[in-house]
């Protein structure tokens, strides 16, 4: 998993050959941490899809800039652009049929 920040933000999502899902997380959430395991297993079985995690503390800019309110948040980019959104941890299977 990548880290995201300001920095790497155009190169690693919006210039991605691959769809990009990312996760908005903190290292203070208790969902955050427990959902890590979920999206690292995810990010495993699927490398076809980047997967990236931002801190809201250490990002604010990102953060406000996709209006995260409520973490751990996912946004999932496909070319260049924000597919869907949602709010809150999955299960290994509903984090697959968000995806697809």
């Amino acid at each position: 998993m990548l880290t995201i920040t300001k920095d790497n933000f155009n190169t690693e999502i919006l210039e991605s050959d691959k769809p990009v899902l990312l996760d908005f997380w903190a290292t203070w959430c208790g969902p955050c941490r427990m959902f890590a395991p979920i999206l690292a297993q995810f990010s495993e079985k699927h490398p076809e899809i980047k997967v990236g995690k931002v801190d809201v503390d250490e990002e604010p800019e990102l953060a406000m800039q996709h209006r995260i309110m409520s973490i751990p948040s996912l946004v999932l980019y496909r070319n260049g652009r924000v597919e869907k959104t949602a709010v809150g941890a999955m299960q290994p299977g509903a984090l697959e049929n968000w995806i697809n």
